[in-house]
């Protein structure tokens, strides 16, 4: 019994030996340190201090350097819980496992090697003791002989005895490290706890600053235009109308509504990804952007279409396809108005500053070449896509005839879809251009912020234009169908709602 927990003591000595170096490699600060250095030395300490000092450089008007304030400062909790848990780890399981593994089990087996010693002495004695007793029958002073054997008797004695104590102490000891292996397993137990209470700790750190650092994140205004839902930017940037979209209109009615093939022709990729960059910044920097009408349309149609939903909305794609799909010219105009008024309100308001604009753009189709039709087989199918899988150039594809038919003849009765007057400068933000005295050369408008003078809004301003047609509205009040005409101002008749 004693040898089988002899051999499995020495077994434990190993491996506890091996798990007490293992385990101190994990252990990010110094060992047998006061709990000030240790918290000092640790990475999470340096790493802390590093992004509040580099949030300290940058300053409260930079989000980046509010954001590296805050998490440094949330680091270094992270930090703090870290160096209590090492500690923990080092008085709980760290000194009792080097207790063990280095002092009491050595100990226990030396006693061991001592009674191995003992033994041999014993052994000696007994075999000297043997050996006097044989010779007492031929010495010839036979008095001495039996004090000499009474001598070696005794030193036997005490040998062996010495050996039973030895050997009772070291059964004793074995059985006690027997008894309490529950104990030194309890050290493992420990082990997960403290790591289970360190990472519980932790993560209620970092969720407790989350909120205040998601907060300060999406409180930040000047967030990417590119890519955000519509919604989203517009209450960002507190506008009624995209910034890509103002921007870019106003551009191009400076310099852009008579270059042949607008929307169609490619613009230069490092041109158009530096405007969209500039864009995206909210930058009134954009001058140099002016004699390159193809950018600026580029950027336009790249807002479009890298909108997460489409300005025309996924959830009345059917009733488009299905207003398009009439036959009759006139249901089918009534069921297109009736689905645009039906838009939401944002979606609305900037697909009516679009809608005017190209109407505006083919005005001057006979030399930009950009007809309705035109206008709507370019930009029509990254006004309006089905909700489906695939890549948006496929289901752009897929969606195109249904999109030329929908925005085409919208486009051609933009002012009875849309009655009223738009000023495309609805921000206030852009100056109009004043012309040098030199025929065919131009001063470049710049955005109102750079410029001490009133912006000039009714050089942007959108007029109805007359239209010969008429249009029959078919109504259903009150369970009765009713055709109902509204001419506006002698030019152009559009549908009114009747009062039930």
């Amino acid at each position: 019994m004693c040898l089988q927990i002899e051999r499995r003591m020495e077994t434990v000595r190993l491996v506890s030996h091996n798990t007490l170096k293992r385990l101190g490699t994990c252990l990010q600060g110094p060992i047998g340190t006061d709990a000030e250095k240790r918290h000092k030395k640790l990475p999470l300490t340096t790493l802390s201090q590093a992004m509040q000092d580099g949030g300290s450089q940058l300053g409260e008007e930079s989000l980046i350097g509010k954001m590296m304030d805050m998490c440094g400062e949330a680091e270094g909790r992270l930090a703090s819980e870290l160096r209590q848990h090492e500690v923990q780890l080092e008085r709980d399981i760290l000194e009792p496992l080097n207790q063990l593994a280095e002092v009491d089990i050595p100990n226990i087996l030396k006693q061991r090697k001592q009674l191995a010693k003992l033994v041999l002495d014993y052994d000696s004695a007994r075999a000297r003791w043997l050996q006097a007793a044989k010779s007492i029958h031929s010495s010839t002073n036979y008095q001495a002989t039996v004090t000499k054997v009474d001598t070696l008797k005794d030193e036997m004695d005490e040998a062996l005895n010495k050996v039973e104590m030895c050997k009772d102490q070291l059964s004793a000891d074995m059985y006690n490290f027997s008894s309490k292996e529950g104990d030194y397993a309890r050290y493992y137990v420990l082990l997960v706890e403290a790591q289970a209470d360190y990472h519980r700790k932790s993560l209620a750190a970092l969720e407790g600053v989350l909120p205040t650092i998601k907060a300060q994140q999406d409180s930040w205004m000047e967030k990417p235009a590119y890519g955000t839902t519509l919604e989203e930017h517009l209450k960002r940037s507190n506008r009624e109308i995209a910034l890509p979209l103002e921007a870019c209109v106003m551009m191009l009615l400076e310099t852009g509504m008579k270059e042949e093939g607008l929307f169609r022709i490619a613009a230069g990729a490092s041109k158009l990804k530096k405007l969209k960059a500039a864009l995206d910044c909210s930058t009134s920097q954009l001058e140099e952007f002016y004699s390159d009408p193809h950018a600026v349309a580029g950027a336009l149609k790249s807002y479009l279409r890298e909108l997460p939903e489409p300005l025309m909305t996924f959830a009345l794609y059917d009733e488009w396809t299905k207003a398009s799909n009439l036959s009759d010219p006139d249901k089918r105009l009534q069921a297109l108005w009736m689905t645009c008024d039906s838009m939401p309100k944002n979606h609305k308001a900037n697909f009516r500053y679009l809608v005017k604009f190209l109407a505006k753009l083919a005005q001057d189709s006979e030399v930009n070449k950009m007809t309705p039709s035109n206008i709507a087989i370019v930009l029509g199918p990254n006004l309006l896509w089905a909700k489906t899988e695939g890549t948006l150039a496929e289901m752009a594809a897929a969606t195109s005839v249904h999109v030329v038919a929908i925005i085409e003849p919208i486009i051609q009765h933009a002012d009875w879809f849309f009655p009223d007057d738009v000023d495309f400068n609805v921000s206030g933000m852009f100056v109009a251009m004043t012309p040098d005295p030199e025929p065919g050369s131009f001063e470049r408008r710049r955005p109102g912020s750079l410029d001490g003078d009133a912006p000039r809004k009714d050089r942007y301003l959108s007029y109805p234009r007359s239209s010969p047609r008429v249009v029959s509205a078919l109504y259903v009040v009150a369970d009765q169908s009713i055709t109902v005409k509204e001419t506006l101002a002698g030019e152009q008749e559009r549908p009114v709602l009747l009062p039930s």
